[in-house]
């Protein structure tokens, strides 16, 4: 097998066309704190960067100097080298009900707006219909592109059980809007004679007492209430769904899928990648986060047969305990390096950099940077000497 093509970070970040990174993968896997690495290293090369998160903990926030994130950019206190490079950063943590609220306000009247957010049935939906968050967070990057006052958006997509929800949620909800019982629900809106109506409310009365029996009175008059003023925006969402989607494919878009070094990680990367291609939509590579390089060259058979010397002759436990781990890292190693070359097989185009696990979490400006500068090759600043930067085993 050839030599993976790394993938060059700062390239990325430095060129112009690219306006939007799309942070993407499998839940848990390091996608917020690569998004917000991306976006810090990003300005302090000099670009105005604004970092969207979906991640609710709150350590990104203090990672950031500030107290908490909101559904506004909120500036970033800027570092030396974000001055001296002429960048700004901003960061916000998308809030779906919220984002959802401001969509509706923008395309309704007052009055309508305040009767649809009012309905118990759209803060129902608006917090816990399966592809809100998603939907919200393409909206959400669609207002910031169009805002135009970043050169790059740094996306990192809702932590779902599957990377594939992101790009799935737009048609999802289509889906549900363009639903049988939608449709019965706002018949009686859209229906235009009186004749017509008492045809359709026939109809709709024989519905309503069937469904009525499910979901019960109340939750179905929410239900009708909400639809029937919520008609007029169907059709708005599904135009804004498209535009969005037509601007991830969009040439200054680049999705960056990020997995660990586990099979289940690495196979849904691999899906991933797989549902770019078809859509058309581009890919910078993949990001093999918290891997496991071996730091020197002896070979997992040879410490074993050393530190079994060693516990043999009951001299330098220390020693033969430290041979054992080494060990034990090379044949994690090789699993890893078989995992990657798995995928390379599979996806021999696609530019791939590994980053090596740190032993704590990072929690302010200088350990993301440290992140940045892993992704980029660099030898982080404050690690042990000699820690190895991003790297292709």
């Amino acid at each position: 097998m050839s030599t993976p093509t790394p993938l060059d970070i700062d390239a990325l970040l430095d060129n112009r066309v690219t306006r939007v990174v799309v942070c993407c993968g499998a839940g848990g896997v390091g996608k917020t704190t690569t998004a917000a690495a991306l976006a810090l290293r990003a300005a302090e090369r000099g670009r105005s960067v604004v970092v969207l998160t979906i991640d609710p903990a709150r350590r990104l926030a203090q990672s950031l100097g500030l107290p908490e994130l909101t559904n506004n950019p909120r500036l970033v206190a800027p570092t030396a080298e974000i001055q001296a490079a002429g960048g700004q950063l901003h960061a916000m943590m998308l809030d779906m009900r919220r984002t959802f609220d401001e969509m509706v306000q923008a395309h309704a009247s007052p009055e309508r707006a305040a009767l649809i957010i009012a309905n118990p049935f759209y803060q129902a939906i608006s917090s816990s219909f399966s592809g809100t968050q998603e939907y919200m967070a393409m909206e959400k990057l669609g207002q910031l592109v169009a805002a135009r006052q970043w050169e790059l958006v740094v996306v990192d997509t809702p932590p779902s059980r599957s990377a594939l929800d992101f790009l799935d949620a737009p048609q999802r909800l289509s889906s549900f809007l363009d639903g049988r019982m939608i449709r019965l629900l706002s018949a009686p809106a859209r229906a235009g004679g009186r004749g017509v109506r008492r045809l359709v409310g026939a109809g709709f009365g024989l519905f309503t007492r069937a469904i009525s029996t499910i979901l019960g009175g109340q939750l179905l008059a929410d239900a009708s209430a909400f639809v029937q003023a919520f008609d007029t925006m169907f059709g708005g969402f599904r135009e804004r769904a498209t535009a969005t989607y037509e601007l991830l494919r969009a040439p200054g878009t680049e999705f960056v899928v990020i997995a660990t070094p586990e099979a289940d990680a690495v196979r849904e990367a691999a899906y991933f990648v797989d549902r770019l291609a078809t859509e058309s939509m581009p890919l910078a590579g993949l990001v093999l986060n918290r891997t496991h390089p071996v730091l020197a060259d002896l070979p997992a058979a040879q410490a074993e047969t050393v530190a079994e010397a060693l516990e043999r002759a009951c001299t330098a436990p220390m020693a033969a305990a430290v041979l054992r781990l080494h060990a034990d890292r090379v044949a994690l190693a090789g699993r890893e390096r078989r995992l990657l070359a798995r995928f390379r097989r599979a996806h021999p185009a696609v530019s791939v950099v590994a980053v090596p696990a740190l032993a704590a979490d990072v929690h302010d400006l200088p350990g993301l940077r440290d992140i940045g500068g892993l992704l980029a090759g660099e030898q982080a600043s404050h690690l042990d000497p000699g820690w190895p930067g991003a790297r292709i085993w």
